[in-house]
């Protein structure tokens, strides 16, 4: 385990409910109703916020990982997030895709980028050898449909490469 240096933030929440209740931290700045996924209902659901927060992560990472690869980070820089909540025969459990588009970036800086940014991640260390990680590379994400309007199997522009963490169902090109 890493010897903690000093602690930079600690996050406060309050939840009740479970997966159909509410969500509030101790600074008032977030204050969500939560909604089991698949039902109707206005709220967010922990995979949404859990793709949300690593992405963002993610994204404000990329500024060191560029640091560290001695190139400029892009200035447009996008991460589609897909966290599905699944059920196996030992109950239920997650897997993600990390759909990275870099507009503009070499192909092969690109992919370095990436696996920089996914190796010096909070989030990404917390899910090592947790759950199925994939990280994408999508020519455009913006262009990328929705997981749900898609086969299961099926990510058009998609160049794949799991974490190398552990290995994921979905498939992959090593990079």
């Amino acid at each position: 385990m890493t010897e903690i240096k000093s602690v930079q933030y600690t996050a406060k929440t309050h939840t009740s409910g479970g997966r159909d209740g509410s969500a509030h931290s101790n600074d008032g700045r977030l204050d969500i109703r939560l909604t089991v996924p698949g039902t109707i209902g206005t709220g967010t659901n922990p995979e949404q916020l859990l793709a949300a927060g690593w992405s963002a992560c993610l994204l404000s990472g990329m500024v060191l990982a560029a640091r560290n690869l001695k190139v400029t980070v892009p200035s447009v820089r996008f991460i589609y997030a897909e966290v599905d909540l699944c059920r196996g025969d030992d109950g239920y459990f997650l897997r993600a895709r990390l759909n990275f588009s870099l507009p503009g970036v070499n192909r092969e800086i690109a992919k370095a980028l990436m696996q920089e940014t996914h190796r010096i991640c909070p989030y990404s260390k917390a899910m090592h050898g947790n759950i199925d990680v994939a990280i994408n590379l999508v020519d455009d994400v913006l262009k990328t449909p929705l997981k749900d309007q898609l086969p299961n199997s099926c990510h058009p522009k998609v160049e794949q490469q799991t974490s190398g963490w552990r290995q994921n169902n979905v498939g992959s090109n090593n990079l």
